[in-house]
């Protein structure tokens, strides 16, 4: 399985709508449209997860890496996933306390840092 990942604005906030497995192959675009994003004064991201059908350390580790970026400038990274077998991930390595996690990206774009 692919990685598909497109992007939108909502607000002030950019909105990253990721699709299929986040692995060691496909974690580097992740990373990349991230690295891009910051790069180009997106700080405060949305990362829509609800398509993602497998998360491995590869993909935790760049998430990690992105939410490091963005607060280097003062911004937020937020996770949109309502999916149990993700979400236990999150649970399981401790990171529900580090990333803000919503049930929808109305809800994510409206919460404030």
């Amino acid at each position: 399985m692919d990685l598909s990942l497109s992007t939108r604005t909502e607000g002030d906030r950019t909105v990253v709508v990721v699709g299929g497995e986040i692995d060691v192959y496909t974690a580097p675009k992740l990373r990349e449209q991230l690295i891009d994003l910051v790069s180009s004064g997106q700080y405060h991201l949305v990362v829509d997860m609800e398509g993602v059908e497998f998360l491995d350390s590869t993909g935790l580790g760049v998430l990690v890496g992105g939410l490091k970026r963005v607060r280097a400038h003062e911004g937020s990274l937020r996770l949109v996933c309502t999916q149990e077998r993700i979400l236990k991930i999150f649970r399981i390595t401790g990171l529900t306390k580090v990333f803000p996690i919503h049930g929808s990206v109305e809800e994510a774009v409206a919460a404030t840092d």
